[in-house]
């Protein structure tokens, strides 16, 4: 049997599936050939992450086709019901990634209460020339430690940003339309831990009372943050994407920025990827990484392996 990582897959993903007796295929495909290159090579499993594409007519056009992986959590590159309803399975690996990209919506705050976004952009033009002017222009930091972090969206990324906040001193407020309660376990290095209980809240509520807002919602239709929403927010307040991009309306965002109610913004994803507005790359009060949120090597590792398993269960065990 054969597997297409057309978005590629770590050496122990690979090594997972060839002990499993599979054939896999890292060749990057062109999203509008793929449908061909699965019929020509019978493929029977395509694993994607978020550039390629599994849409109706792939689905329809490739009878051979067995599973759809997405190596990740948000699923909204594949039509993953019409997916379903053709008899496919549809797997992804939705605790994999939650440390690394809660990791990153830390260095996006660090970065934002700290200047460095700035700072690194002019220490290498002016460091040398104008050292005590940008010592004075990024001497008003502010310490994450004893503020109010507000978490939109309190699935697992949510509730290991959460861990984090706590680590570092923080107030965790959350709000999450599918969630009531959540008990989240904090892991220290010795073995101990603390258990710590949270109520999730209105969202109107977490956006009027934290001092920093993280996102971790799926793509949806509307903005979560537009013009409305800003309004009721703290002044000075610093707003993290590191889910999808699409969630923040990008304009309000920057006039917010400029009218100096945000203090910064640190974003991972963009509403037009891959070509984010240069109003946003060129800001000097945004942090920007290009939607890097679950790419470490050990996040990497874990979504191969559990893929692998995935695969392996499905088409040697139940003999689809």
């Amino acid at each position: 049997m054969k597997v297409l990582a057309n978005d590629g897959i770590s050496k122990s993903g690979i090594e997972a599936l060839e002990k499993g007796g599979f054939e896999v295929i890292t060749t990057k495909v062109a999203q509008e050939q793929v449908a061909n290159y699965i019929n020509e090579h019978k493929v029977d499993v395509i694993i994607v992450r978020s550039a390629t594409k599994v849409r109706k007519d792939i689905i329809d056009n490739c009878p051979n086709l067995k599973i759809i992986g997405r190596g990740g959590v948000g699923m909204d590159n594949i039509d993953v019901e019409y997916a379903r309803s053709k008899g496919l399975h549809v797997i992804n690996t939705p605790a994999s990634s939650s440390e690394s990209v809660a990791e990153l919506v830390f260095a996006h705050l660090f970065t934002g209460v700290r200047f460095l976004q700035d700072s690194n952009r002019n220490m290498p033009l002016e460091g040398d020339s104008n050292f005590d002017g940008l010592k004075k222009a990024y001497a008003n930091g502010i310490e994450l430690r004893g503020k109010t972090l507000g978490i939109i969206g309190f699935g697992r990324i949510g509730q290991a940003v959460a861990k984090m906040a706590l680590g570092l001193g923080m107030k965790v407020i959350a709000a999450d339309k599918f969630v009531d309660k959540a008990e989240v376990k904090v892991d220290f290095y010795n073995g101990q831990f603390i258990n710590v209980e949270f109520e999730t809240e209105p969202m109107e509520d977490v956006f009027k009372h934290a001092d920093f807002i993280t996102l971790h919602v799926p793509a949806q239709e509307g903005y979560v943050i537009g013009e409305a929403e800003l309004q009721l927010m703290k002044d000075n307040v610093g707003i993290v994407n590191c889910a999808r991009g699409g969630v923040i309306d990008e304009v309000a965002l920057i006039a917010a920025l400029d009218a100096n109610k945000v203090l910064f913004a640190g974003l991972d994803v963009f509403e037009n990827e891959p070509t984010p507005e240069i109003k946003i790359l060129m800001h000097t009060k945004i942090s920007l990484t290009p939607h890097i949120g679950a790419a470490t090597l050990e996040a990497q590792d874990r979504i191969g392996t559990e893929l692998a398993e995935q695969v392996i269960s499905l088409l040697k065990t139940e003999k689809v």
